[in-house]
């Protein structure tokens, strides 16, 4: 499981950094790009500390400029590797609060793979915010990134 979840978690961390870089050569970013491209570090950001029971430095929409994107997804994909790496038991029980005050418990794998599948989610409606303002969007599809 723990090569599956670094092959996945490489591939999220490509794609962010394309669409950084991407985002980085325009003139203008379009506004919902910018807030669901904060939104998907956010979230992982606030994943990563519910799984490591720490408190989380970033709102879940809370906006950052451009030039801190890079160094916050480093991070995040960082300390997600590193809780792969550590991890024994992809089965255990993360208890967790959400932004809302609710308290549930979730197994590992499924926090790891809702991660995953919720950068894909919004890159999605970055792309379709891209092509509604002319913009080429990079492909991300999953079988480009291992060609």
């Amino acid at each position: 499981m723990k090569a599956l979840f670094n092959q996945l978690y490489d591939y999220n961390f490509y794609c962010n950094r394309q669409l950084i870089e991407q985002c980085g050569e325009l003139a203008a970013i379009p506004e919902n790009t910018a807030r669901l491209f904060n939104h998907i570090l956010n979230a992982h950001h606030l994943w990563n500390s519910r799984i490591l029971n720490r408190p989380a430095e970033y709102g879940v929409w809370q906006e950052h400029p451009l030039a801190d994107w890079q160094d916050i997804h480093y991070e995040n994909q960082r300390t997600s590797f590193e809780i792969i790496t550590n991890t024994d038991d992809f089965e255990k029980r993360i208890d967790y609060e959400t932004t809302e005050g609710r308290v549930y418990a979730s197994e590992l794998k499924d926090i790891l793979f809702h991660v995953i599948n919720h950068s894909t989610h919004h890159r999605g409606q970055i792309l379709m915010d891209f092509r509604n303002n002319g913009i080429e969007p990079n492909p991300f599809d999953y079988i480009h990134y291992k060609r």
